[in-house]
């Protein structure tokens, strides 16, 4: 829908030709139960509410909306899977007999409890918002925070009137920031798909999340500011203000408070207390921030400087340096190892052209290895001009039983037993075919995992995609459509 003003429009299935989908020789309502014809309004069909149908769903069908014909114009026809009634003669709502016939022709085309496989909602949906690849009757969602979409999914995942949400259970998604785009995708693990695209923030950069999983924090590159998003909406709540251009950021063990590095000499992190959504301080590191991190023990914060070439450890409880390791490149990503106690062990960094990553030995303050990733595979970065960050994007399981690391000039994920850090194989990544050139790499910006360490999670930033790893056969087995130039990327997990 790019470069196209339109409406919004839910559920708008109606086209002149009949979809594969949602034309048929089905016709659902016509052959219903009689005694399910004469339910009442109350009555609550296997998972999924009919009353919350009838009353905040059902109407959405009957909306006029600017550009298109309302859902009922076509999906009364007789060949249609999702079937609507006919309205009675001077009617503008359905009986609850005919209601109930439309709950039965909807309870067709979703899935109850997953509204990433439900296809009333997907079939509609924009591709570039994780729908199917063509609807007939147009794409009508251009996003997953679409109010009406909202409403129907809220009705898939089993909520039923006078309650907000469905009954407590672990939720975990994996957000992409598009660094060259205005979006943050989030994918649903459980079925690799894209579930909500977050709109309005130009160039996002870092992203973390509060302790609770209302609220998102964004480094917006584009106005130096810090964005704060609701979760559930996608709305942007506030933007704080910063001292200048940002890069990464990080969030406190307990939420209280935001650390944003930021981008511009002699280097500072700026603190945000997320009580109040102000800027109360910015406290002084060695050299311009590129990424920032909390310790897992959340006792230190870790800054990383591209200038400096120096990585800067803050005590946060005094929120002064402690102390800093100084290298002969460049600072780029980095991850943490925790000793049995969960105290930091080891931080892993990586550096500007080095193709592998610096070992620091978090007790002893300083480096005492360097381990170079393998040469083969090889062949890819140069037409890239990714030589001077042969390997960008470097993570710890959760589970603390290995390493991974990427690689561009492998175009590859390269992964490491812990603690003894033995090489343990890789994953190919995809290849970008350019018209009339050899093959490209995807070009990996960073990693993220599932809770159980199961999958790994990697950014193809010239690809547009998220390579998704089965982390222990090291076979790619899905590709996850993202937006332009996707790179920091972390996982939200809600108990």
């Amino acid at each position: 829908m790019t470069g196209t003003k339109r409406a919004t429009l839910l559920l708008v299935f109606c086209a002149a030709t009949t979809s594969s989908l949602y034309s048929g020789t089905k016709e659902l309502g016509t052959t219903a139960p009689q005694a399910e014809q004469a339910a009442s309004s109350s009555t609550q069909t296997g998972a999924l509410s009919f009353e919350f149908f009838k009353t905040k769903v059902q109407p959405i069908f009957l909306k006029n909306r600017a550009e298109h014909a309302r859902c009922y114009g076509c999906h009364v026809l007789s060949n249609r899977i999702f079937r609507l009634e006919l309205l009675s003669p001077g009617s503008t709502d359905w009986s609850d007999e005919q209601s109930q016939r439309n709950f039965q022709s909807a309870l067709e085309v979703v899935v109850p409890g997953d509204p990433a496989s439900s296809k009333l909602l997907l079939h509609p949906l924009s591709p570039e918002a994780g729908g199917d690849p063509f609807h007939s009757g147009g794409r009508q969602f251009a996003s997953q925070n679409d109010p009406d979409w909202l409403v129907i999914a809220e009705w898939v995942r089993g909520v039923r009137m006078g309650i907000s949400e469905s009954a407590p259970q672990t939720l975990t998604r994996v957000y992409v920031t598009n660094s060259a785009s205005d979006t943050i995708d989030v994918i649903d693990p459980a079925t690799n798909r894209v579930v909500q695209v977050i709109h309005g923030i130009e160039l996002p950069h870092g992203i973390a999340f509060s302790p609770d999983g209302a609220r998102i924090y964004v480094s917006n590159e584009a106005e130096n500011v810090l964005d704060v998003v609701d979760r559930k909406s996608g709305e942007i709540l506030k933007r704080v203000a910063l001292s200048d251009r940002p890069n990464n950021l990080a969030i406190t063990k307990d939420g209280s408070q935001v650390l944003v590095g930021i981008r511009a000499q002699p280097g500072v992190l700026d603190v945000i207390d997320t009580t109040s959504l102000q800027k109360v301080k910015s406290i002084p590191v060695d050299g311009a921030v590129h990424n920032v991190y909390v310790t897992p023990d959340g006792k230190y914060a870790v800054s990383g400087s591209i200038e400096n070439k120096a990585a800067t450890v803050i005590d946060l409880q005094s929120q002064q340096m402690a102390w800093e390791v100084k290298f002969n490149r460049p600072v780029r990503p980095m991850a943490f190892e925790t000793n049995p106690d969960g105290s930091t062990r080891r931080i892993f960094v990586q550096l500007s052209a080095f193709h592998g990553f610096a070992v620091v030995d978090f007790a002893k303050r300083a480096e005492v290895a360097r381990i170079k990733l393998p040469d083969q595979p090889g062949g890819f970065g140069i037409a890239e001009a990714r030589g001077g960050v042969p390997s960008h994007g470097i993570g710890v399981t959760p589970d603390g039983k290995s390493l991974w690391v990427n690689s561009t000039l492998s175009n590859a994920v390269f992964k490491y037993s812990l603690p003894d850090l033995k090489l343990i194989g890789h994953a190919a990544l995809p290849e970008v075919h350019p018209l009339g050139h050899a093959p490209t790499g995807a070009v990996p910006e960073w990693i993220a995992f599932t809770p159980d360490s199961k999958l790994v999670y990697v950014s193809d930033s010239a690809a547009r995609l998220v390579s998704v790893i089965d982390a222990q056969t090291l076979k790619e087995v899905a590709r996850i459509p993202v937006g332009e130039v996707p790179k920091r990327i972390k996982t939200l997990v809600l108990r």
